[in-house]
C-alpha cells in the first residue's frame, strides 16, 4: 500500500517508517528535513513545515495515499489541514494521540469508553489531543471522513526522545546511585516497546474495521516500581541501593507543600502574576513532572504519585492480528545494549540529591 507518514525521522515514526518498509509497503515521509536520522532505503521524501500551511499545501495537495499515519499533530489546526487535504484522497488517516487524555480511575485496566480529562488537572499537549479529536470526530460524522485515533502510553526503546525515562535509570545504576522509591514501591505501571508500538499501527493500516475507531497501544505487561527497577538492575548486573520515600513525604510533594529548588520546579518558573493558590498548583504541578524523572510516572498532573495505571489493549488485539512480542526484560536488554553502543549522556542529579537531602 501507498503509505505516507508525518513525521518518521524520530523514535516513534522513525520505528514506525522502518516497520512499514519491512513489511513491503510504498513509504512516503514528510518534515521539515532538519532530523538526520537512518531511515530505509527505498523510500520516498518530502519536506514541509506543518505549521506553514501554504507550504503543506504546495507539497502535499492533490496527492493520494492509501493510509496516511500522522505521528506530528499536535494541533488542532494541524489536523484540519490533513483532512482538507486527504478528504476523498486516502483510505485511512490515523492519528497518534496519547494517553494522557484519559481521566484518573480506580477501576483498571483504563479501556477506549474510559472518559476522558479535560478540566482543571489537563495540561495544554493533552487539551490539544483532545481538541485534534473532536475535529476529526465531526469531519467523520459530517461527511465520513476515514480516521481512527490511537493512544500511545510510556514507550520505551532506543532513541527515545525522553531521556530522563529508562536512559536516566540505566544511567542512575551504572552510577551507583541510590534508587529512591516512592511510598513502598507496589505502584503498578506500564510500558510498550517502540517496535511492537509500530508494528500496531502497520496492523491497523491493514484492517478496514478500525476506521471510526480509537485503540490503546501499549505492553502486555505492567509491573511495580519495585518491579521496574529491579529487572533493570538485574539486566545491567548491580544491586540497586534503594531509597524509599513515605507516603506522608509523597503526599507533601505531590500537594506542592515541600518545596525542592533543584531543577525544573524553582520559583523562577512560577508566573507572579497568578493568585497564591494557582503559583501553588503550579509549583506542585512542575513538582510532580519533576518526580516523574525518578521514577517513570504517566501524566502525573491527572494520576497521583500512588495510583496505579494500566491500559486495556483487547480491542486492538480483536480488531487485528496485532500481538506485542516485548516484555520488560527484552525491553531492557535491547534498549540498554543501545545505549552501551552510544555512550549515554550526563545527566544532572540536584533534584535528586536534595531529595535525598530531604530523607536524612
Amino acid at each position: 500500500m501507498r503509505m505516507l507518514v508525518m513525521g518518521g525521522t524520530q523514535f516513534n515514526g522513525l520505528a514506525l517508517v522502518h516497520e512499514l518498509a519491512r513489511s513491503g509497503h510504498d513509504v512516503t515521509i514528510v518534515n521539515r528535513g532538519q532530523t538526520e536520522a537512518p531511515l530505509p532505503d527505498g523510500i520516498h521524501r518530502l519536506f514541509a513545515d506543518r505549521t506553514d500551511h501554504g507550504q503543506m499545501r504546495d507539497v502535499l495537495g492533490g496527492l493520494e495515499f492509501d493510509v496516511v499515519l500522522d505521528m506530528s499533530a499536535y494541533h488542532p489546526d494541524d489536523v484540519r489541514l490533513m483532512v482538507e487535504l486527504f478528504d476523498g484522497r486516502t483510505g485511512q488517516y490515523v492519528f497518534a494521540s496519547s494517553t494522557v487524555v484519559y481521566a484518573a480511575s480506580d477501576h483498571l485496566p483504563i479501556t477506549e469508553d474510559h472518559p476522558t480529562e479535560r478540566g482543571d488537572p489537563q495540561i495544554e499537549y493533552g487539551g490539544n489531543k483532545l481538541l485534534c479529536e473532536d475535529v476529526l470526530a465531526e469531519a467523520l460524522d459530517d461527511h465520513g471522513f476515514p480516521s481512527t485515533v490511537v493512544y500511545f502510553s510510556m514507550v520505551y526503546g532506543p532513541r527515545n526522545i525522553i531521556p530522563d525515562r529508562e536512559q536516566r535509570m540505566f544511567a542512575r545504576l551504572e552510577a551507583g546511585r541510590p534508587v529512591l522509591i516512592p511510598g513502598d514501591g507496589t505502584t503498578v505501571f506500564q510500558v510498550g516497546h517502540v517496535d511492537d508500538q509500530a508494528r500496531a499501527m502497520e496492523a491497523i493500516s491493514r484492517a478496514p474495521v478500525t476506521v471510526g475507531r480509537r485503540y490503546n497501544i501499549t505492553g502486555k505487561h505492567f509491573q511495580s516500581d519495585l518491579g521496574y527497577v529491579a529487572t533493570t538492575a538485574a539486566h545491567i548486573g548491580v544491586e540497586p541501593d534503594l531509597r524509599f520515600i513515605p507516603a506522608a513525604t509523597m503526599d507533601s510533594l505531590w500537594d506542592g507543600d515541600l518545596e525542592v529548588e533543584a531543577g525544573s520546579t524553582s520559583k523562577a518558573n512560577i508566573d507572579i502574576r497568578t493568585s497564591p493558590e494557582a503559583r501553588r498548583r503550579q509549583t506542585s504541578v512542575r513538582h510532580r513532572f519533576r518526580f516523574a524523572t525518578v521514577m517513570p510516572r504517566l501524566a502525573p498532573n491527572i494520576h497521583r504519585w500512588n495510583r496505579s495505571v494500566v491500559f486495556g489493549i483487547e480491542a486492538l488485539k480483536r480488531d487485528t492480528d496485532w500481538e506485542p512480542r516485548h516484555d520488560l526484560a527484552s525491553m531492557v536488554a535491547q534498549t540498554h545494549a543501545w545505549h552501551e553502543e552510544t555512550g549515554g549522556r550526563e545527566y544532572d542529579w540536584a533534584y535528586e540529591d536534595e531529595l535525598l537531602e530531604i530523607l536524612g
